[in-house]
Order: structure tokens, then sequence, then C-alpha cells
């Protein structure tokens, strides 16, 4: 269900926006008991797309059971009320309704998909979803062994043992350490009451964020707001969190795995989305490793050399700690020179800056770029719950293109210095030749 009637004249107002009167309006709707909601409406299709999230994610785990939030939000759907999982999948069937539960670092998510003429129906279903999740010890049992069978899995993925090195060893004794989707060990420990605590606190009006996309109006919106949500508590009862400060700047860490290419994972000090450097921060993590194959990594690595299929850095601005990371994968016998040219990069990047065309080229793409993420109804819906999370302002849209104008040379080298210093901490997985752990 992408509606691409809507998104498309949405992304085009967007792609040639000369006035925010131009735009396909969007709406900030308030129910009558309080939920708010940012709506793009198109009465020309029938569908309704809905996005939502409250804070939360793994990060609310107990300390000793990783896996709690990723289970709970896998099995929101498989059974709620009266309805077993297999009559409730039934009831998503005769609806033709999507729904869909996923679990983050800082965020428990939820994306539905319905038709305008089963709407009431399919709201109320997700409603109990939310609400009156069963939780059945069966249920409960093949989350479970589908997720132990995925960590048997990860458990021989040079990717996955590279992330989990990197993020519990720069996050040790902190929520961002522990894997969302557990451990071996953690996951037999989780039940019922675990899962019933999680949504119990978690799941509450004070912490959602909504965004809907398609043929409903806001009177009505204001309604099922409240039909869907009204009945979850008023606050949530979160852990609270401290700041995460990031360890082992300037380690390396070789993990020996039998495979024939080498993992390299990296990452430092980011910026944080409300700091008036992100935007420059973005611009300059485009031209160094943000861009594809436009990229100064992806042009010394690959074109030059040959030596990774790709290369790739981007930023990530979490709810307690900001990243700038990476990776590649190449071979064992030219990890050691893939990595020392990525470093260089860094640092070259650090000291000099970008130049003024690279500038320039980088600005032009991502400005005319930005509509291609608009281009379907739940893309749109996505972006708009982006927006409300990362407290941007319901005129983002309108106003992110000149907040990219406005990023100066002078900017973006004063930004590339503040990443590219920081220093970094890298995992590898493989057997690279010339490459051994160190400590900074």
């Amino acid at each position: 269900m992408n509606f691409r009637p809507t998104a498309v004249a949405f992304a085009l107002a967007i792609a040639t926006l000369a006035t925010p009167a131009q735009a396909t309006p969007i709406e900030r709707v308030i129910s009558p008991g309080g939920i708010e909601a940012w709506l793009v409406r198109e009465p020309s299709v029938p569908l309704i797309a809905m996005d939502f999230a409250f804070k939360g994610g793994s990060a609310q785990d107990p300390l000793n059971k990783p896996g709690v939030a990723y289970l709970a939000a896998a099995l929101l759907d498989d059974g709620a009320g009266e309805l077993t999982a297999n009559a409730f999948h039934q009831r998503m069937e005769e609806l033709a309704l999507e729904m869909r539960f996923t679990a983050s670092h800082d965020h428990i998510t939820g994306s539905i998909r319905l038709l305008k003429e089963r709407r009431d129906a399919s709201f109320d279903l997700v409603r109990l979803a939310l609400t009156a999740p069963r939780f059945d010890a069966d249920a409960i049992q093949r989350g479970r062994d589908q997720m132990l069978a995925s960590l048997r899995r990860e458990s021989t993925n040079p990717n996955n043992i590279s992330s989990r090195i990197w993020w519990r060893t720069a996050f040790p004794n902190h929520p961002y350490g522990r894997p969302a989707n557990g451990t071996p060990e953690s996951v037999p420990l989780i039940g019922a009451d675990d899962l019933k605590g999680y949504v119990k606190r978690v799941l509450a009006r004070d912490m959602l964020k909504v965004s809907v996309v398609g043929d409903i109006d806001a009177v009505t919106l204001g309604q099922l707001l409240d039909r869907l949500f009204g009945a979850l508590p008023a606050k949530a009862e979160l852990t609270p969190v401290p700041a995460a400060t990031m360890h082992a700047i300037g380690r390396r860490i070789v993990e020996d795995l039998n495979v024939p290419q080498t993992v390299l994972s990296f990452g430092g000090l980011g910026i944080a989305r409300n700091d008036p450097d992100f935007i420059p921060a973005f611009v300059v993590n485009h031209i160094l490793g943000g861009g594809s194959m436009t990229s100064r990594l992806y042009n010394e690595v690959r074109e030059k050399r040959g030596l990774a299929y790709g290369v790739y850095t981007y930023l990530a601005p979490l709810e307690y700690a900001s990243l700038f990371s990476g990776g590649t994968q190449t071979a064992n016998n030219s990890a050691a020179e893939s990595l020392a040219i990525i470093e260089a990069e860094i640092h070259r990047m650090a000291q000099e800056g970008p130049t003024a065309e690279e500038l320039a080229k980088a600005k032009a793409y991502l400005k005319g770029s930005y509509a291609l993420n608009l281009d379907t109804s739940s893309k749109i819906a996505a972006v708009l719950l982006r927006i409300q999370i990362d407290n941007l302002g319901i005129d983002y849209i309108e106003k992110r293109n000149s907040l990219i104008d406005a990023v100066t040379l002078a900017d973006a080298k004063r930004v590339a210095k503040r990443l590219g210093e920081g220093g970094l901490f890298v995992t590898v997985v493989g057997r690279p030749a010339g490459l051994v752990s160190k400590e900074p």
C-alpha cells in the first residue's frame, strides 16, 4: 500500500516549493482528549497510513533482560483481548490491515496501513493490540525461539559480531551497550510478566507522537485518536536513563573469525540533532562518506583502489548520545590498507574541511533529493513522525532547504574539525593481515 497519488503530489510540492502555500499542508490535530497528531490529508485516495512512536524502546529493558522491548513489540499483534493469535491474524486479513511494531534503542514504533471503508474496525483492532495484548505462553515461546534462532545466525556473522563488540565496548554499563534483540542468556528468561510490565510502563499518552497521511479529515481523526489511544495510561513510568558517555576512543579491537572478508566498524562522537551545527555536519558527512558513490571515502577506497564494494559514514543522533559512525567490508589482505585510507581521509577532512566545489555539489544534491523521501504515503508518514521525535517543528520541511543553503564553507570547515578530531573506536572482525588490537 504505497498510496502514490497523495505522495507524488506532496513530493512535487516540496521539490518545487517557492512559498509555503504551495506545499500540501500539514495540519496539527488535537483530539478532544488532548492527543496530538500531524495530518496530511488526501481525499482522492481511500487509504490511511499512520505511524506512531512511544519514547522508551530497548533503553527501558530490565538490566538483566535485554530483549524485552524487542519481544513485546513482536508480540503486540500476536493475539489481543478475546482474540487468540490465529484469530487476530485472521481478522487483520479480513480487514486488509497492515500492522507492524518495532523497538529501537529509544522508541517503540507502530506502523499501520488501512482502507478508509474499514477504518473504524481497523482502528479498534489496533487499539486492542495496544491496550490488551495477550502475551500467551505459546506466542511467547514462538517469539523466544525465533529470537534465539536469529542470535545463533548472528553469532557467526561478522557484521553482527562487529556491531555487538562495538556497542558493548563503547557503552559499558549503559542500555545502549546491551543488544536490543537480547542475548542467548537473557531471552529464555523473558516471561509474560516482563512483557506486560513493559507495555504498562512505556505505552502511555504523554510519550506519544503520531503522523497520519490519507483520506481522513481533522475532526474525524481527532475522534479516532481518542478511540485508539485514549485508554492508554496518561503518563509513562520510564526508568531514568543517564546520558551515555562513549568509551574506547582511540581503541581498536580485532576479533578473529575464519571468513574471507574482514568487517570494519568505526565510530566516534557525533553532534546532537538539536545542535546548531547538526545541519553543517549533515552536509560534511555527505561529502565524506554519506554520499554513496560520490563521497571521498567511496572514491578513495573503491574507485581508485578497488578495495571494497562500498564504504559509508552516517550521523546517529540518539536520545542519550550522538555518534558519527561508519564501516566497510574488504578482503582480509586489504583490511589494513582500507582502514589506513579511511582514517587518513577523516583526518584530512578535519584538517582541511571540504572544498567550495564539494560543498556546492553536496548542498544541491541534499536539497534536490529530499523529495525522494516523500514519494509514497508510507515515507511521508515516517518523515513526519521523525520530525516530531526530533522536535524540529511542523514547518521543518518548508525551511529545510534554507537551512542547508545557509551552511557556509567556514561552517563546514569548523564542523569537519569538530567531527574528525574527536577520534574513533574501531572493531575489526575477520582475519585481517597486518591489523592487531591496540589500546588508545
